[in-house]
């Protein structure tokens, strides 16, 4: 039996992004591929922010920030990380999330923008 002091962090989730409770209850499970993420931009504080536009990567079906400039699916945005998730130690390992695919979305605070073509790939997603 381990008895040692341990401390562990929680991080704040900012969903100051979600415009209305609309859609909150039908979010969609993912899995995010963590090397298609930048530390610095996507998880500074070592959580994934919440709201973090996402596409799906065609290969494997996996998740990654979305990158109109990308060729791997991911210039396609399919929706937004819903809530906020810790990032795991190593870019090796992916991470279960979940995909917020319908509702309201508060463009200016977002954690990362979202250009023109994104905004026309989510028809069910209305940026007030």
């Amino acid at each position: 039996m381990d008895l040692s002091l341990r401390t562990e962090t929680f991080g704040v989730d900012d969903q100051s992004w979600l415009g209305s409770e609309h859609g909150t209850q039908a979010t969609e499970p993912v899995t995010l591929d963590t090397s298609t993420f930048t530390p610095a931009t996507h998880y500074p504080d070592g959580y994934f922010r919440s709201g973090i536009p996402l596409g799906q990567i065609t290969a494997g079906g996996k998740f990654g920030p979305y990158d109109n400039a990308a060729s791997d699916g991911r210039q396609t945005l399919v929706g937004f990380l819903y809530a906020a998730v810790k990032a795991p130690a190593s870019n090796t390992v992916d991470v279960a999330g979940a995909l917020f695919v319908h509702g309201k979305v508060r463009a200016s605070r977002l954690p990362v923008p979202v250009d023109a073509a994104g905004r026309a790939d989510v028809p069910l997603i209305r940026f007030i």
